[in-house]
Protein backbone atom coordinates (compact mmCIF):
# COMPACT_ATOMS: atom_id res chain seq x y z
CA UNK A 1 0.00 0.00 0.00
CA UNK A 2 2.90 2.30 0.67
CA UNK A 3 4.19 1.91 -2.89
CA UNK A 4 0.79 2.73 -4.28
CA UNK A 5 0.52 6.02 -2.36
CA UNK A 6 4.01 6.98 -3.43
CA UNK A 7 3.11 6.39 -7.09
CA UNK A 8 0.07 8.68 -6.82
CA UNK A 9 2.06 11.43 -5.15
CA UNK A 10 4.58 11.36 -8.01
CA UNK A 11 1.77 12.30 -10.42
CA UNK A 12 0.78 15.52 -8.65
CA UNK A 13 0.77 18.41 -11.14
CA UNK A 14 1.06 16.20 -14.21
CA UNK A 15 -2.46 17.14 -15.33
CA UNK A 16 -1.60 20.82 -15.11
CA UNK A 17 1.51 20.37 -17.26
CA UNK A 18 -0.42 18.30 -19.83
CA UNK A 19 -3.17 20.93 -19.94
CA UNK A 20 -0.63 23.74 -20.41
CA UNK A 21 1.01 21.93 -23.33
CA UNK A 22 -2.32 21.05 -24.94
CA UNK A 23 -3.80 24.53 -24.44
CA UNK A 24 -0.70 26.16 -25.94
CA UNK A 25 -0.92 24.03 -29.07
CA UNK A 26 -4.69 24.59 -29.36
CA UNK A 27 -4.50 28.36 -28.84
CA UNK A 28 -1.62 28.69 -31.31
CA UNK A 29 -3.59 26.83 -33.96
CA UNK A 30 -6.73 28.83 -33.23
CA UNK A 31 -4.99 32.20 -33.49
CA UNK A 32 -3.19 31.09 -36.67
CA UNK A 33 -6.54 30.26 -38.28
CA UNK A 34 -8.00 33.61 -37.18
CA UNK A 35 -5.02 35.58 -38.52
CA UNK A 36 -5.06 33.68 -41.80
CA UNK A 37 -8.76 34.46 -42.11
CA UNK A 38 -8.14 38.16 -41.51
CA UNK A 39 -5.34 38.18 -44.08
CA UNK A 40 -7.56 36.45 -46.63
CA UNK A 41 -10.41 38.90 -45.96
CA UNK A 42 -7.99 41.82 -46.41
CA UNK A 43 -6.68 40.30 -49.64
CA UNK A 44 -10.22 40.02 -51.02
CA UNK A 45 -11.19 43.51 -49.83
CA UNK A 46 -8.13 45.10 -51.49
CA UNK A 47 -8.78 43.24 -54.72
CA UNK A 48 -12.41 44.38 -54.66
CA UNK A 49 -11.36 47.98 -53.93
CA UNK A 50 -9.14 48.02 -57.03
CA UNK A 51 -11.97 46.61 -59.16
CA UNK A 52 -14.50 49.09 -57.77
CA UNK A 53 -12.22 52.05 -58.44
CA UNK A 54 -11.44 50.86 -61.98
CA UNK A 55 -15.15 50.55 -62.76
CA UNK A 56 -15.65 54.08 -61.46
CA UNK A 57 -12.58 55.38 -63.33
CA UNK A 58 -13.69 53.97 -66.67
CA UNK A 59 -16.61 56.42 -66.70
CA UNK A 60 -14.74 59.53 -65.57
CA UNK A 61 -12.91 60.49 -68.78
CA UNK A 62 -16.30 60.87 -70.48
CA UNK A 63 -16.02 64.53 -69.47
CA UNK A 64 -12.86 65.05 -71.57
CA UNK A 65 -13.45 66.72 -74.94
CA UNK A 66 -13.83 64.42 -77.94
CA UNK A 67 -10.52 63.50 -79.51
CA UNK A 68 -8.45 64.31 -76.40
CA UNK A 69 -6.52 61.33 -75.05
CA UNK A 70 -5.40 61.06 -71.45
CA UNK A 71 -2.23 59.15 -70.55
CA UNK A 72 -0.04 58.76 -67.49
CA UNK A 73 0.01 57.69 -63.89
CA UNK A 74 -2.22 59.66 -61.51
CA UNK A 75 -3.04 62.01 -64.40
CA UNK A 76 -6.53 62.51 -65.62
CA UNK A 77 -9.92 63.77 -64.61
CA UNK A 78 -11.13 63.03 -61.09
CA UNK A 79 -8.07 61.03 -59.99
CA UNK A 80 -8.63 62.05 -56.37
CA UNK A 81 -12.25 60.91 -56.55
CA UNK A 82 -11.15 57.58 -58.04
CA UNK A 83 -8.68 57.09 -55.20
CA UNK A 84 -11.41 57.89 -52.66
CA UNK A 85 -13.66 55.26 -54.28
CA UNK A 86 -10.91 52.68 -53.73
CA UNK A 87 -10.34 53.68 -50.09
CA UNK A 88 -13.78 54.73 -48.86
CA UNK A 89 -16.12 53.25 -51.49
CA UNK A 90 -17.43 56.75 -52.17
CA UNK A 91 -16.10 59.48 -54.51
CA UNK A 92 -16.83 62.09 -51.84
CA UNK A 93 -14.58 60.32 -49.33
CA UNK A 94 -15.34 59.50 -45.75
CA UNK A 95 -13.78 59.07 -42.35
CA UNK A 96 -13.36 55.29 -42.12
CA UNK A 97 -11.54 53.43 -44.88
CA UNK A 98 -13.10 50.14 -45.96
CA UNK A 99 -9.81 48.38 -45.13
CA UNK A 100 -7.88 49.43 -42.01
CA UNK A 101 -4.82 51.61 -42.70
CA UNK A 102 -5.55 51.92 -46.44
CA UNK A 103 -4.90 55.46 -47.67
CA UNK A 104 -5.15 57.23 -51.00
CA UNK A 105 -1.33 57.18 -51.11
CA UNK A 106 -1.56 53.40 -51.69
CA UNK A 107 -3.80 53.86 -54.74
CA UNK A 108 -2.53 54.77 -58.22
CA UNK A 109 -4.55 55.38 -61.36
CA UNK A 110 -3.10 55.01 -64.85
CA UNK A 111 -4.77 56.08 -68.07
CA UNK A 112 -3.14 54.68 -71.21
CA UNK A 113 -4.14 56.46 -74.45
CA UNK A 114 -7.64 56.70 -73.05
CA UNK A 115 -10.19 58.41 -75.23
CA UNK A 116 -13.58 57.77 -76.72
CA UNK A 117 -13.80 54.01 -77.29
CA UNK A 118 -10.07 53.32 -77.01
CA UNK A 119 -7.33 52.88 -74.46
CA UNK A 120 -7.26 51.47 -70.95
CA UNK A 121 -7.50 52.61 -67.37
CA UNK A 122 -5.79 50.78 -64.55
CA UNK A 123 -6.06 51.09 -60.79
CA UNK A 124 -3.30 49.67 -58.60
CA UNK A 125 -3.19 49.34 -54.82
CA UNK A 126 0.40 48.89 -53.73
CA UNK A 127 2.48 48.96 -50.58
CA UNK A 128 -0.33 48.02 -48.19
CA UNK A 129 1.01 46.82 -44.83
CA UNK A 130 -1.07 44.11 -43.13
CA UNK A 131 -0.78 44.36 -39.33
CA UNK A 132 -1.13 41.15 -37.35
CA UNK A 133 -3.51 41.42 -34.39
CA UNK A 134 -1.64 38.95 -32.17
CA UNK A 135 0.53 40.96 -29.79
CA UNK A 136 3.28 38.35 -29.61
CA UNK A 137 3.81 38.42 -33.38
CA UNK A 138 3.39 42.19 -33.65
CA UNK A 139 4.74 42.41 -37.17
CA UNK A 140 3.48 43.52 -40.55
CA UNK A 141 3.64 41.97 -43.97
CA UNK A 142 3.47 43.82 -47.26
CA UNK A 143 0.52 42.61 -49.30
CA UNK A 144 1.03 42.11 -53.03
CA UNK A 145 0.03 44.76 -55.55
CA UNK A 146 -3.61 44.65 -56.63
CA UNK A 147 -4.10 45.77 -60.21
CA UNK A 148 -7.26 46.02 -62.29
CA UNK A 149 -7.18 47.23 -65.89
CA UNK A 150 -10.27 47.89 -67.98
CA UNK A 151 -10.57 48.91 -71.61
CA UNK A 152 -12.55 51.90 -72.79
CA UNK A 153 -15.03 49.50 -74.36
CA UNK A 154 -16.23 48.72 -70.83
CA UNK A 155 -17.49 52.29 -70.51
CA UNK A 156 -20.40 51.37 -72.75
CA UNK A 157 -19.77 54.29 -75.15
CA UNK A 158 -19.52 53.47 -78.84
CA UNK A 159 -17.25 55.72 -80.95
Amino acid sequence: MFLRLKAKSDQRGASLVEFAIGATVFMTAMFAVLEFGRALWTHNALSDAARRAARYAIHQPASTPAGVKTSGRDVGPSVDAIKRVAVYGNPDGGTNPMVNDLTTDNVHVRYQDFGLGEGTVGVTIEGYQFQFAIPMVGTTITMPDYNTTLTAENAGVMP
